[in-house]
């Protein structure tokens, strides 16, 4: 059982607030990034990550890790509150978002995507310290070179440096996966 699935039970049978907050720490960034992926600024999906969260929040009780991921069950909610915003504010929709399924994510596809979640995770604790705190900054945290210059008082060179060094050393142990 994942640390996610752990927080999310407890969410659900003991409305534990703390196991929420860890639940918020850990996706508000990641859905963050992947909402303004989507084209939203960045105050717009920071609304709808706070009303995601909330969401969670209200219907936890509806969470079954028999049916999803944890990670899963709040991407959906994620991608349908975007596509509502997006209709609601009459922007035109990004390509990728026109295609709603009307059904749960395949089982087997969850699962795939978990254990590549977990061969990055596993490849990103053997990077150098150095070149894994630039890259979760940049990747994780969604900061941009400046802010993590500013953040840090490292050098933009010395930042671009070790982001690159460290991506090149993931594409390196994490090419099977992009081989058919």
């Amino acid at each position: 059982m994942t640390d996610q699935t752990a927080w999310m039970l407890a969410v659900r049978d003991a409305r534990d607030k703390a196991a929420f907050a860890r639940l918020f720490d850990f996706y508000a960034p990641r859905l963050k990034g992947f909402v303004m992926r989507g084209g939203m600024d960045a105050a717009l999906a920071e609304e709808i990550v706070q009303d995601v969260m909330l969401t969670v929040w209200h219907k936890a009780a509806q969470f079954d890790p028999e049916r999803a991921q944890v990670s899963g069950w709040i991407y959906q909610i994620t991608r349908n509150r975007q596509i509502d915003t997006i209709r609601r504010t009459g922007r035109a929709m990004p390509e990728e978002l026109k295609h709603e399924d009307d059904h749960e994510p395949d089982a087997g596809q969850v699962l795939a995507m978990e254990q590549e979640a977990g061969k990055l995770k596993q490849a990103l604790r053997r990077l150098k310290p150095e070149q894994r705190a630039m890259i979760e900054k940049a990747y994780l945290g969604d900061l941009t070179h400046q802010e993590i210059r500013d953040q840090t008082g490292l050098p933009l060179g010395t930042i671009k440096s070790r982001i690159r060094l460290g991506l090149d050393r993931l594409r390196h142990e994490l090419k099977e996966l992009r081989e058919p």
